[in-house]
């Protein structure tokens, strides 16, 4: 079908002001990128539980499991990576403007990558959490035995070794598991979070 034969519907919908007021919260988006094993999914998981104990409603987007569904068609080329993200925002979004508290976990590798993620979603609802580990803190943790494979070429096009992670500049928020536990930057990481999904009332 032609794009020219789609005609969008948004005036007579109910408007997300209303929906966030029904759920006493922002939607937003927040995106954590990183490396394979440096804690954004570990992250991610512990900030949906603390912000469910504090009565607010969200929705995580994990790699591995859109990959396995909504994305199972695509691989790890350049143009599936950026489409795997693409599609991932554009959902993101969806949540987002039905009030919900969207936690995005994705590698993320490139800043072409994230500058579209911050094209579609908007600067008011999209939030960049760079979760930082060096590739040798990821390796050691291993904790999905990745980069076992991909040190025996088991694995094509492996982030940080043969495809490019290019490090955030400006991320918006820097969370280093390296140096830091998991309490501590959970904490950081919800102090953050928390005032961004307040109601608007």
């Amino acid at each position: 079908m032609s794009q020219d034969n789609l005609h969008p519907v948004f005036s007579r919908l109910v408007a997300r002001e209303s929906k966030e007021s029904l759920l006493g919260q922002r939607g937003r988006v927040f995106w954590f990128t990183g490396m394979s094993g440096s804690g954004k999914s570990t992250l991610a998981i512990a900030l949906e539980h603390r912000l469910r104990e504090a009565g607010r409603l969200t929705k995580l987007l994990d790699g591995d499991n859109i990959r396995s569904g909504l994305n199972q068609n695509l691989g790890f080329s350049d143009e599936d990576r950026a489409e795997n993200i693409r599609r991932i925002a554009e959902v993101a979004k969806l949540f987002a403007q039905a009030g919900v508290i969207t936690l995005a976990s994705f590698i993320t590798p490139q800043a072409a990558h994230r500058a579209e993620v911050s094209r579609i979603l908007g600067p008011e609802d999209c939030h960049h959490i760079y979760v930082k580990a060096s590739f040798e803190a990821c390796a050691e943790r291993d904790v999905k035995g990745l980069y076992a494979k991909a040190a025996a070429g088991g694995v094509a096009q492996f982030t940080g070794k043969d495809s490019a992670f290019e490090e955030p500049l400006a991320p918006d928020l820097v969370i280093e598991t390296e140096t830091e536990t998991e309490e501590v930057s959970l904490e950081k990481l919800f102090a953050f979070v928390w005032p961004r999904v307040q109601s608007r009332a």
